[in-house]
């Protein structure tokens, strides 16, 4: 029993630790502080190194020895990669969420659109980067697809650490979460996944652009 509740408090504390994360309290590349956190959490510091464990095996966080441990800045290349599976796996969810999709499902999404357009005129980065994963994630759950939901999860905990200029295409991802609502409610499978794959692609473009941009510019 004690180490059933010692598991139960691991738990707990990764999954704290993993919204932190999603709501960008560590910025990447910048240290975590263990001995804060565990005061902060009134928590001894064995619970919160077991989920930091976790996160570090997750790619989220890496540890230095004698330096402390570290949120991790992805690279624009890993953060390509990255989107590049997303195209695929989101693009099969829309496909099987069309056959799925209720009238109550896209009230919920019509919602999102307000919220997600008032914090885009905020250019609240922080803010859109939450609604888009909860818009998103009404999609994936509506696949009724376990395996593909939990891949899917994965993937957007590895994705928490790309830092990229999205302003710059922020109307446009909005307008293409409003072509997702119309494509879902013709339940037209192909015609979901290929707007989806459309959305991920302009993504893909602008990470593109930002990599170029970095080859470009001059080294001090």
């Amino acid at each position: 029993m004690p180490k059933m509740t010692k598991k139960v408090l691991s738990s707990r504390v990764y999954e704290m630790l993993k919204e932190m994360i999603a709501k960008h309290r560590f910025s990447p590349g910048t240290r975590v502080n263990v001995e804060a956190l565990s005061r902060e959490l009134g928590l001894s510091r064995t619970p919160v190194w077991e989920a930091i464990r976790r996160l570090e095996l997750e790619g989220l966080l890496y540890n230095i020895p004698y330096r402390g441990v570290f949120m991790t800045e992805m690279t624009l290349e890993r953060a390509l990669e990255l989107y590049q599976v997303r195209e695929v796996l989101e693009g099969l969810a829309g496909r099987l969420a069309a056959s799925h999709v209720s009238e109550k499902a896209l009230e919920k999404m019509a919602k999102e659109l307000t919220v997600q357009r008032e914090v885009i005129e905020r250019e609240d980065l922080v803010g859109y980067s939450q609604c888009d994963f909860d818009f998103h994630d009404i999609i994936h759950k509506l696949s009724n697809n376990t395996v593909l939901q939990e891949m899917l999860e994965t993937l957007k905990a590895k994705m928490q650490p790309i830092r990229m200029d999205i302003k710059p295409i922020l109307p446009r991802l909005y307008e293409g979460h409003r072509t997702m609502v119309e494509a879902l409610r013709s339940r037209k499978g192909d015609r979901v996944e290929k707007v989806i794959r459309l959305h991920n692609r302009l993504v893909q473009n602008q990470i593109r652009k930002e990599m170029v941009a970095k080859r470009k510019k001059p080294v001090d």
